[in-house]
């Protein structure tokens, strides 16, 4: 890594001035309020990874023996790269509910891929790693190697430091730099991801055709090969993580998060969210009643 590069991540960390210690729930998290199993760390990647890499998070946890605490993800449609003192795994993106289970004490630092980032990662179409993972080194080779050996160092000692933090998140950007910059192809298909998330409005794949002049079986194939999803499962993925967010406040009734959300009706979100989570909007509601 050049010294200007690290002066730059050096930067980055100081003017968070690690701010993000203290785990905001993001959307995407069904995250117990009662749960202080942990503390999450959050770093957005740095300018020159845009449509590459989008932020870093590093769990530290500290669980009771004899105790577990489930951590259960509505996994955003994008691949994931995490480092543990006893794994280093490529996530390809889990379709239902993702489950991680902490024991014990432990830390990981993970990274969130654009949603251009994990073919390109993996040098493939995505789909042959959708509800799987492999070890870094089976993507990156011997740059995967080189990864979890300066991961691994630079956490040995505190996990909590932002020298250590600064130290493993150099690490990855050094392995992934080579793949910059980002494709055409890749490029769309970040620009739709972004669409479809950032619009309430869209809930039929016939929309997402339309804004980019797409037809539905060119859509298919781009939303398969890339991301290994489907452009339905991208809508509906969406409408659970917002409809979890409304849920989180208690601002509105059931019926009127699944009209907003643009749910035929109420029964229909029920089914929608209790299928993939589990759980009913109304058990998850009840959780964070303050």
């Amino acid at each position: 890594m050049k010294p200007d590069d690290d002066r730059t991540t050096a930067v980055r960390l100081d003017r968070m001035d690690h701010m993000d210690r203290m785990d905001k729930v993001e959307r995407a998290h069904l995250k117990d309020p009662a749960d202080a199993s942990h503390v999450m760390y959050r770093y957005e990647a740095g300018p020159e990874f845009a449509g590459l890499l989008e932020r870093f998070w590093i769990p530290v946890w500290s669980v009771p023996p004899g105790r577990e605490a489930p951590q259960r993800v509505l996994q955003y449609p994008v691949s994931l790269l995490v480092v543990a003192p006893d794994y280093a795994r490529f996530y390809g993106v889990v379709s239902g509910l993702s489950t991680t289970t902490l024991t014990g004490e432990g830390w990981a630092v993970g990274l969130m891929c654009a949603p251009a980032g994990g073919s390109l990662i993996a040098r493939a179409p995505l789909a042959a790693y959708t509800d799987r993972f492999v070890d870094v080194a089976d993507v990156l080779g011997d740059a995967g190697a080189r990864l979890t050996d300066r991961v691994r160092a630079a956490m040995s000692g505190d996990p909590r430091s932002a020298g250590a933090h600064r130290a493993a998140m150099a690490a990855y950007e050094d392995a992934l730099r080579p793949l910059l910059p980002v494709d055409p192809e890749g490029r769309l298909v970040n620009r739709l991801v972004a669409f479809v998330e950032g619009d309430s409005g869209v809930t039929r794949v016939a929309q997402v055709c339309a804004e980019f002049d797409l037809s539905e079986r060119a859509l298919q194939r781009l939303v398969q090969r890339r991301l290994g999803l489907t452009p339905k499962w991208l809508i509906q993925r969406r409408r659970l993580q917002e409809a979890a967010e409304r849920l989180r406040d208690r601002s509105t009734t059931l019926a009127e998060v699944a009209a907003v959300l643009g749910y035929a009706d109420q029964p229909h979100f029920t089914r929608d969210f209790a299928q993939v989570t589990g759980m009913t909007p109304g058990e998850f509601a009840a959780r964070h009643v303050r």
